[in-house]
């Protein structure tokens, strides 16, 4: 067997794993895309194991200690990821700042937007003309 088929497409999954969790901003698709990375390292794992003709078969040890890990990885990460839905109405990771409660008064403790305007000359100058009409 020749090593290159699956050390090419090991690449190409690791890639488009990569990509998803760069460019993408919903979590589960970002769980997912983590899931594509794993499943690109263990096809390595196997195809090295394979083409080194190895006794132990480390590598297919590795990679079932590798799907347990992925597994727990995926039941602890869906449920963070239900729970913050839950509480928050999104999934989105950009809109996701920090694990506290929203503000009771529904602004963003981030949001400067809502800060006191500063005075420039104009503004004073239109108030003096109130004061003194």
């Amino acid at each position: 067997m020749h090593l290159a088929y699956p050390a090419v497409l090991a690449v190409l999954l690791f890639c488009t794993g990569l990509y998803g969790v760069l460019a993408r901003r919903n979590a589960i698709l970002m769980l997912m895309s983590v899931e594509l990375m794993l499943n690109a390292v263990n096809l390595n794992l196997v195809a090295f194991d394979v083409w080194l003709r190895d006794t132990l078969h480390a590598g297919q040890a590795l990679t079932l200690f590798t799907i347990a890990i992925a597994a727990a990885e995926i039941g602890i990460g869906l449920a963070i990821v239900l729970l913050v839905h839950r509480n928050r109405g999104t999934a989105d990771v950009d809109k996701l700042r920090d694990l506290a409660d929203p503000p009771s008064d529904g602004q963003d403790p981030m949001d400067d937007s809502m800060a006191a305007p500063t005075d420039n000359a104009a503004d004073q100058a239109r108030r003096a003309r109130r004061q003194t009409a």
